[in-house]
């Protein structure tokens, strides 16, 4: 049986994610629920994946588990060379600081701060000077195309508006992985399109690793790789553009 060690010595600097045997089952109402089954997946650095499935396939869960939120039942999970598995919440907090953007599809936006104080927040937990904070903000907010936006409030904002801030905000840290749960789902299809044309243009000009969670086949079309679940089970793995 290979260990985990042996495992972790075998991750190639190329991939971003690797899974092994990976797991994760919830306990409910004295039964045990098997959302996720020996999922085997090697995911490039620098790729754009849609991850799609039914509702219930286990899709968010396994996005959550490569953004540290969550902790698989059994198997083996890299993610940027950190072996998840081994660390405490206090260190997957950490890690998931430095590491991780993470989009919502409703935007999870502070109400009471402006765009560029929600953009802010997350590099307070990085040593980093004022000076360093706005110099950060500023490149996010151009990246995105909302820096004539910075002192609004989410209020004051169209949806599309506010999931660029949103991204904004994922991306301010300059993480290795952008995970994206729905990011168009409470978008009409003009705001959809546009949000994908943006994380489009991050993936292509900045080299952005992206995994994508969707039912949308066409905003699925944006990504370079198909991944598909069912019933907790790796059932599609398919390149679908270079």
């Amino acid at each position: 049986m290979q260990t985990t060690e042996a495992f972790t010595n075998m991750y190639g600097k190329r991939d971003i994610i690797v899974c092994k045997n990976l797991e994760k089952h919830y306990a409910r109402g004295g039964e045990t629920v098997r959302v996720l089954e020996s999922i085997n997946l090697t995911l490039a650095r620098g790729a754009f994946v849609a991850l799609m499935g039914p509702s219930g396939s286990g899709k968010t869960t396994l996005l959550n588990l490569f953004a540290g939120i969550d902790r698989p039942t059994a198997g083996a999970l890299l993610v940027d060379g950190q072996d998840l598995t081994k660390l405490s919440r206090t260190q997957l907090a950490q890690w998931r600081a430095t590491s991780v953007g993470y989009v919502f599809q409703l935007y999870h936006l502070v109400p009471v701060l402006t765009a560029y104080e929600n953009i802010e927040l997350p590099l307070y937990l990085h040593e980093l000077s004022r000076a360093q904070r706005h110099e950060r903000v500023s490149e996010a907010l151009e990246a995105v195309g909302i820096a004539d936006r910075h002192a609004h409030y989410p209020r004051q904002l169209s949806g599309g508006q506010e999931q660029r801030v949103a991204i904004a905000r994922a991306i301010v840290t300059r993480p290795a992985l952008l995970l994206a749960d729905e990011p168009t789902g409470d978008l009409d299809r003009v705001a959809a399109a546009s949000i994908m044309q943006l994380l489009s243009q991050l993936h292509s000009e900045r080299g952005q690793t992206i995994v994508m969670v969707t039912h949308d086949p066409a905003t699925a079309t944006h990504a370079q790789r198909l991944v598909r679940l069912e019933k907790g089970q790796l059932v599609e793995d398919v390149a679908v553009r270079v």
